[in-house]
C-alpha cells in the first residue's frame, strides 16, 4: 500500500500499486452505504465550518497552497475508488472544479475529471451530478436558483438532502470565488492537494462502513480548530507545532480531563480557556475586546498566525498558561491550589469570594468564559477575569513569591476588584473606557512585587488603591494586628474596604464585628440616636440611610463614593464604637431609650426622633429617602420601597403612622384621604384641602422652637384629630 500526494484533477488515470498490482484510478463512487452531503446543511455550526473550509481553499488558489487530510479508499479492478473517508472533501473538489471550469469555460477535454466522479447513495444524487456536469450556467443568479429552473430538475430533488446540500455549497462557492480569477490554472498547478490511501478490496461490507464511519458527524468544532492551529504553527515553526499539538493530546487534555462537560469530553473547555488566553493577550496590547469577533479560529488567525509579528511570543504565553495548571508543585490538582487560597467564608490565609461565584476560578473559566447569561450578563466577568489573572501570575513568578506573599498580594488585588465596579471596564464608549490594559499592569505589579505601582494611570479604583498603599505600610509596622485587620477586610458589609472604621482606629477593628453581630435595625437606630449619619447622593433628592433587610444600603454607607456625608457618617459610627468594648443587642437598646426618653422629656421632637420611634420610617427595603430640602424642610420627605425612583408606592410617612392605607397611590403617597378632603404635610403643619377644589379647607400647625424643631409629636397630635 502507498500513500500518495494528489490533486483532485490529476488522480484519474493514475495508477495505483495495491498489493503488489498496478491499479488505475477511473471514476470515484460515493456508495449508497454512506451518509448524505453534509457540508452544505444550513445550521450554525456547519456554516462555520463551511465557511472557514472555503476561506482555506480560496487562500490556497491565491498564495497559500494547502494539503487536506487523508482520504482513503477501495479500487477495484475497474478501477473505481470507494471512498472509506474523505466523502465529504472530494465532493466539495468535485463542486469546486466544476465551478471553475464551468466559469472559465475550459474546454470539455480538459475537465473529464468531472464526469468521473457520481454518487450512488440516491439515484436521485447520481442523476444530479450527470446533469450538472453537461449544465453551462450564465452566473448572471445565484447558482441554486438557475439550477432548480432547468427541466431536468424535478422540483422533488430539493428533498434530496445531498442535492440540497450541493446547491448550498454552490451558491456558498459562488460567493468566495466570485472574483477570482484563473482558478482552473491554479487548481492544475497543485494549490489544493490531498493525501489518497488505497486500500485493495477488504471486502466493504456494510459493517465495514458502519464501523469506519461509527462517528457518523462531522468532525466537531473542536477538530478542526486543532487541524487549523497545526497548521498555522507548522507555517512559522515545525517542530514547535509537534510540540503543542502533543501537549494538547496530552498534558493539557489530561489536566482539564476533571473539568469535561456531559459529554465527556474537554473540547468545549479547552476552547473556552483558549478565549481567555486571547483577551489577555488583547489587553496586553492595549486593546478591547468589544467588538470583536469571539469565534476562536478568527481568534487563531489573529494572534497565533504567521500574520502576527508576536506570534512566537503569543504560542509561548499560551503554552505557560496551559503548563502552569499542569505542573503545581505542592498540589495535584488546580482545584487543591486554588482552595488553598480561596474561600467562601473568612478563614486565616485566604481571600472570600462571594457565593455566587465558585471558589475553583480555573474550573469557572473553563465552564462558562464569553458565555451570556439570559440577561444578556456575562457568565465570567470581568472581576473573574482579573481575579484569575492575578492567580495565573504568580504561577508564572512562583519560584520568586513565597506562598505567604502571594496570599497577600492576592488579598489586595482581590479587595481592588471589589471595590473597582465602575472602573472594571473593557468599553470605550463607558465614561471610565477600556481600563482593562491598565488594570492588569497594575495586577502585575501587586504579584510580582508587593506593591502598588502610582505611575499607571486609570486602572482600578484610585481612593481603594490609596488604601491600600497606607495598608501596605501599616501592615509592615503592625504585623501583630495584621490579621485583626484581614478580618474586617472580610467583614460582608466592606468587602476590602475599611475607611469606614480607619487604620487610626485600630482597636475598634473587632468592635466593628461585634456590632454588626446585633441586629441590623438595632444598630441602624443607635446610629441614629447619635446623629444623622445618612448621605445625600450626587442627585441631590434621594437620602441614603441604613436598613434592617438590605445589606446593600449599609455597603453604599460604608463605602467611599460620590456621596455627601461619608466622614460624617464615619464619626457617627466610630461615636457609637467608641462606647464599648463589644456590643448586645439590650446595649444598643438602652443607647436608643436614652435618646428617645431624653426627646420626650424635653419636648424636642427632631426628624431623627420619628426615624427611631416608628418602625414605618425604616421599612427595610433600599434605606432611599426622597428628600427634597433637608436643610431648610427637614420634615418635608418620602420614604422609597425602590432604589432609585419613586414610585407609586412611595409614602410620605407622617401621614402614613395615621392613615396606613388611604393615601393616594397617584401622588406618591403625599396625600392621606378624609373624606370628601385630602391631606398633606408640610414642614410645620398639617394642611387639609379640598377634593374638588385643592383649595386649603383647614391648617393644623405644629409647635416648633425658635429652630424649627418639632415641640409635639406631629404623629400623635394627627391621630387625635382623626379620632375626634
Amino acid at each position: 500500500m502507498g500513500t500518495s500526494l494528489n490533486t483532485y484533477i490529476e488522480i484519474f488515470n493514475t495508477g495505483f500499486e495495491v498489493d503488489a498490482e498496478t491499479v488505475q484510478l477511473k471514476k470515484i463512487v460515493i456508495p449508497i452505504i454512506q451518509r448524505d452531503y453534509a457540508q452544505g446543511r444550513m445550521d450554525a455550526e456547519v456554516n462555520r465550518i463551511r465557511a472557514r473550509f472555503l476561506d482555506s481553499l480560496h487562500r490556497a488558489i491565491m498564495d497559500d497552497p494547502i494539503t487536506l487530510d487523508f482520504v482513503y479508499g477501495d479500487i477495484n479492478a475497474d478501477g473505481v475508488m470507494t471512498p472509506l473517508d474523505g466523502q465529504q472533501r472530494l465532493t466539495a473538489l468535485f463542486l469546486l472544479h466544476w465551478y471553475a471550469a464551468k466559469k472559465e469555460e475550459i474546454d470539455a477535454t480538459e475537465h473529464l475529471c468531472l464526469g468521473n466522479f457520481s454518487y450512488e447513495t440516491r439515484y436521485s444524487a447520481r442523476d444530479f451530478c450527470s446533469f450538472l456536469i453537461k449544465f453551462n450556467p450564465s452566473f448572471t443568479k445565484k447558482l441554486s436558483e438557475e439550477i432548480v429552473d432547468q427541466a431536468w430538475f424535478p422540483l422533488d430533488w430539493k428533498k434530496d438532502p445531498t442535492i440540497s446540500s450541493m446547491l448550498v455549497m454552490l451558491d456558498a462557492i459562488q460567493d468566495e470565488f466570485a472574483e477570482t480569477q484563473g482558478i482552473w490554472t491554479k487548481l492544475k498547478d497543485k494549490a489544493i492537494t490531498f493525501y489518497f490511501l488505497p486500500i485493495k478490496d477488504m471486502g466493504l461490507t456494510d459493517e465495514l462502513y458502519i464501523k469506519m464511519n461509527s462517528r457518523g458527524k462531522p468532525l466537531t468544532q473542536f477538530e478542526h480548530f486543532k487541524a487549523e492551529l497545526e497548521r498555522e504553527l507548522r507555517k512559522i515553526d515545525e517542530p514547535m507545532a509537534k510540540h503543542i499539538i502533543k501537549k494538547i493530546d496530552l498534558d493539557w487534555t489530561d489536566m482539564l480531563w476533571r473539568y469535561r462537560g456531559d459529554d465527556n469530553v474537554i473540547d468545549d473547555e479547552f476552547l473556552r480557556y483558549f478565549r481567555f488566553i486571547c483577551d489577555i493577550i488583547c489587553y496586553q496590547n492595549g486593546g478591547t475586546t468589544q467588538g470583536k469577533s469571539n469565534d476562536e479560529f478568527d481568534l487563531l488567525k489573529e494572534y497565533f498566525s504567521g500574520q502576527n509579528e508576536n506570534a512566537m511570543a503569543n504560542i509561548q504565553m499560551l503554552e505557560d498558561y496551559f503548563d502552569c495548571w499542569c505542573f503545581l508543585q505542592d498540589d495535584n490538582t488546580p482545584d487543591e491550589f486554588l482552595e488553598r487560597f480561596i474561600s467562601h467564608e473568612r478563614q486565616a490565609g485566604k481571600i472570600k469570594v462571594e457565593k455566587r461565584y465558585g471558589v475553583n476560578i480555573f474550573k469557572d473559566c473553563v465552564r462558562n468564559y464569553a458565555d451570556i447569561s439570559g440577561n444578556g450578563n456575562r457568565l465570567f466577568p470581568l472581576n473573574r477575569i482579573v481575579l484569575l489573572y492575578a492567580v495565573i501570575s504568580y504561577l508564572l513568578n512562583k519560584d520568586t513569591i513565597s506562598n505567604d506573599e502571594f496570599s497577600r498580594r492576592l488579598r489586595i488585588v482581590n479587595n481592588l476588584i471589589q471595590n473597582s465596579e465602575d472602573e472594571l471596564s473593557d468599553s470605550e464608549l463607558r465614561t471610565s473606557g477600556n481600563r482593562m490594559p491598565a488594570i492588569l499592569k497594575q495586577v502585575d505589579a501587586i504579584i510580582k512585587t508587593g506593591t502598588i505601582d502610582d505611575t499607571i494611570e486609570k486602572n482600578l479604583n484610585s481612593t481603594q488603591l490609596t488604601e491600600e498603599a497606607l495598608k501596605i505600610s501599616w501592615v509592615e509596622n503592625n504585623p501583630d494586628k495584621a490579621e485583626a485587620l484581614f478580618e474586617l477586610e472580610d467583614h460582608d458589609l466592606l468587602q476590602g474596604q475599611i475607611s469606614i472604621v480607619g487604620l487610626e482606629h485600630s482597636d475598634y477593628f473587632s468592635r466593628f464585628q461585634s456590632l454588626f453581630s446585633c441586629k441590623e435595625d438595632l444598630v441602624d437606630c443607635a446610629l441614629m440616636s447619635i446623629g444623622n449619619y445618612g448621605q445625600r447622593e450626587k442627585n441631590g433628592r434621594r437620602y441614603q440611610l441604613g436598613s434592617k433587610k438590605n445589606i446593600k444600603a449599609w455597603r453604599n454607607l460604608f463605602h467611599k463614593s460620590s456621596n455627601d456625608g461619608f466622614e460624617r457618617t464615619k464619626d457617627i459610627l466610630v461615636q457609637l464604637l467608641s462606647r464599648a468594648d463589644s456590643f448586645t443587642d439590650e446595649l444598643l437598646s438602652g443607647i436608643i431609650n436614652t435618646y428617645t426618653n431624653d426627646c420626650e422629656t424635653n419636648n424636642n421632637y427632631e426628624w431623627r426622633y420619628y426615624y427611631i420611634k416608628y418602625d414605618l420610617f425604616r421599612p427595610g427595603s433600599f434605606g432611599k429617602y426622597d428628600w427634597g430640602d433637608f436643610e431648610k424642610r427637614p420634615y418635608e420627605f418620602s420614604v422609597m420601597l425602590t432604589e432609585s425612583k419613586i414610585s407609586e408606592n412611595t409614602y410620605q410617612p407622617f401621614l402614613k403612622a395615621v392613615y396606613n392605607n388611604r393615601l393616594s397611590k397617584d401622588h406618591y403617597g403625599q396625600r392621606a384621604i378624609d373624606g370628601s378632603n385630602f391631606i398633606v404635610c408640610e414642614n410645620s403643619a398639617y394642611v387639609v384641602m379640598s377634593t374638588d377644589t385643592t383649595m386649603e379647607v383647614k391648617r393644623i400647625a405644629i409647635a416648633q422652637d425658635n429652630n424649627g424643631i418639632d415641640a409635639e409629636d406631629r404623629i400623635k397630635k394627627l391621630l387625635l384629630i382623626r379620632n375626634r
